[in-house]
């Protein structure tokens, strides 16, 4: 999409400086994933501990060891 915007020249220039980006464009495109991608971190981090029924990572190293004893027990017995 192209659109026609007004950023402020040092803006733009540690954009290109941080990026990295040899263009313009290149720097204005990562600026914004960079920025999305932040938003959408916070907004998982935010939805964290609203789940009081997921199992605590004891939880499921317990569940992991017990399901690893009962392959073995079957692959032992031949099943």
């Amino acid at each position: 999409m192209k659109t026609t915007i007004d950023i402020p020249e040092i803006v733009l220039a540690d954009a290109l400086r941080f990026t990295g980006a040899k263009t313009k464009r290149e720097a204005v495109v990562l600026a914004i994933k960079d920025f999305n991608r932040r938003r959408k971190v916070e907004a998982i981090l935010a939805a964290a501990g609203t789940f009081p029924n997921l199992p605590t990572n004891e939880e499921i190293e317990t569940a992991d060891i017990a399901h690893e004893k009962r392959l073995a027990q079957r692959r032992g017995s031949g099943e």
